[in-house]
């Protein structure tokens, strides 16, 4: 029975974290600290955590059908990058399984929300044409955020989601589902080598994975009932408290 009601927490946990995920780019916010509640040591929760994250994206794509249409070639293309970084990241997560890396965390979840902010005032002038430097820059960033997604990736997702408002000119609903695409393809690269490498807690995985599947799905749909600004700063509020968060565990 105790272990019944563990499986049904870890499966509800999910549900909210794939929300969190495919509306909010959070749901590390939720599942990573869910999965270090239960017991698993940090670094296999982080790599349990990807196990599960995978499901939540193929949710969030499959409710995501109307705003994809037409853009695969986008999700291809920035995919490349931050499949590339994911797989960079995850080596550097098995080789170098400490706490160093943690403590960069606040500074880059701080940074993520302050540019959730500032793309919101960007968007009005995002339809003129940005020098090719830029772009490359934005792209460079882009797999720098892969691999920081592949080694531990609380709020990956809200830089890539930013990074995508800069490179691309379609409205935030489109930007969200080829964020969703985009990271579930860099979990899937990471997911990969860490089954061949590394140890996931599959009885937690799977729960885990099943609720983050409802969540993901569940997420797209009420995104599109949210108004975009309130949409942001939603995302910025949560941001800057995982960051607070963050820097009290790293550094208190």
């Amino acid at each position: 029975m105790h272990t019944f009601l563990v499986i049904i927490y870890v499966l509800i946990g999910g549900v909210l974290a794939g929300i969190m995920s495919s509306a909010a780019s959070f749901a590390s916010l939720v599942s990573y600290p869910l999965l270090l509640s239960v017991g698993i040591p940090p670094v296999y929760a982080n790599v349990t955590n990807d196990a599960a994250l995978i499901w939540n994206s193929i949710g969030s794509v499959f409710s995501s059908g109307r705003e994809l249409h037409g853009h695969w070639k986008d999700v291809g293309k920035y995919a490349i990058c931050t499949i590339l970084g994911s797989a960079c990241g995850s080596f550097l997560l098995l080789a170098f399984p400490g706490k160093t890396f943690e403590k960069v965390v606040p500074f880059f979840i701080l940074i993520a929300g302050i540019m959730v902010i500032v793309s919101g005032q960007h968007k009005a002038i995002q339809q003129v044409q940005r020098p090719l430097w830029q772009k490359v820059a934005y792209l460079t960033l882009l797999t720098i955020v892969g691999m920081y997604a592949g080694y531990f990736g609380a709020a990956a997702g809200i830089v890539v989601l930013v990074l995508l408002t800069y490179l691309m000119s379609e409205n935030f609903l489109v930007v969200n589902a080829i964020k969703n695409a985009v990271c579930g393809l860099a979990n899937l690269t990471a997911l990969i080598i860490y089954m061949f490498n590394s140890h996931i807690y599959w009885n937690f995985a799977i729960p885990m994975a099943i609720g983050m599947f409802v969540g993901g799905y569940v997420g797209p749909i009420i995104v599109r009932h949210v108004p975009a600004r309130l949409m942001r700063i939603i995302i910025a509020i949560l941001a800057l408290t995982q960051a607070a968060i963050y820097f009290y565990k790293a550094y208190l």
